[in-house]
């Protein structure tokens, strides 16, 4: 699903994007089948409806409201042309390569050196750069960031991740349900020929949610750390300078090292946004942090520039 820009397809991304969807249809399948099979042992399907119409309302707002959420937790604010002419030079360009219309420009007062790009299209789209990146990058390196970012509204990322993750706030919902459930006596309900075999419907429910949020938490981490690499790649190739966008990941992610920690974590939940994590694993440190990473490792995301900054000088 891409927008129609100058944008370089992706067939690995769209492979990808096709088969963890796959998967999570299979699980989501799954899921709605073993669910209802309870509900219908325990006569009780309430907690299948409110969970869909919550998860369905949060999904739906996050979609709709996700450049206002965005920049609300970054505390950013719009800027015109006339406030940052120097960024909205570096945006009008990779706007035309790409030939795609403009976003909304912002800028977060913090000195952690980031951006993102948020929107459920090319036209209600946000871009949003700190201070500390504008204070640190040079103009070539500014314009392959936003490049990067521009292309995850090209490739209407914000949308494919929304709709992967229905199934997680669904199994999230069911959990706290039947966790609520439970406690309060919600599975103990019934006359006396099934009360044994209502006791532990609720437990039942809460253990196939957790199963299934785990299974779909690892497949939309997957989709994510791809999809960041897909913008790697078509930033680097719209601009034609996969070193300078190289040279930017380096400065970010060093300067990361010398934010106060913080900092860092007051700035985590804008993560899956931002074109460098606030908080990352140390270079060359395998840990299961790395499963569960928005991002790729540095590492990778500097080899695979560098194997398209030789393609590109072949040719």
């Amino acid at each position: 699903m891409v927008a129609r820009t100058r944008y370089a397809p992706d067939r690995g991304l769209t492979a990808r994007m096709g088969l963890t969807m796959f998967l999570l249809g299979l699980v989501f399948v799954a899921f709605v089948a073993a669910i209802i099979g309870i509900s219908v042992v325990a006569h009780n399907g309430a907690i299948v409806f409110f969970a869909v119409v919550i998860g369905g309302g949060i999904a739906i707002g996050s979609l709709f409201y996700s450049d206002k959420i965005a920049l609300a937790s970054a505390g950013a604010r719009e800027v015109s042309p006339q406030q940052a002419p120097q960024l909205h030079g570096v945006v009008d360009r990779i706007c035309a390569l790409a030939d795609m219309p403009k976003p909304r420009v912002a800028i977060a007062p913090t000195d952690i050196p980031n951006a993102f790009a948020t929107g459920r299209n090319t036209k209600t789209s946000v871009l949003c750069v700190t201070e500390g990146l504008l204070r640190r990058l040079d103009r070539e390196e500014l314009e392959g960031v936003i490049s990067h970012e521009l292309s995850h509204v090209a490739h209407k990322d914000v949308v494919v991740m929304t709709v992967a993750s229905f199934l997680a706030i669904i199994a999230g919902l069911m959990i706290r349900f039947a966790f609520y459930g439970e406690l309060f006596g919600g599975g103990r309900r019934g006359g006396n020929d099934n009360n044994q075999s209502a006791l532990p419907v609720m437990l039942i429910i809460m253990a196939v949610s957790i199963v299934v949020y785990a299974v779909s938490f690892l497949l939309i981490r997957l989709l994510s750390r791809y999809r960041e690499l897909a913008a790697d790649r078509s930033g680097a190739l719209l601009t034609g300078q996969p070193s300078a966008l190289a040279s930017a990941l380096q400065k970010v992610s060093g300067t990361m090292a010398r934010i106060p920690t913080k900092d860092l974590r007051a700035a985590q939940p804008l993560n899956a946004f931002f074109f460098v994590p606030a908080l990352t694993r140390r270079q060359g440190e395998m840990t299961l942090s790395t499963l569960f990473s928005t991002h790729p490792p540095l590492e990778k995301r500097l080899a695979q520039l560098a194997k398209i900054s030789a393609q590109l000088g072949q040719q």
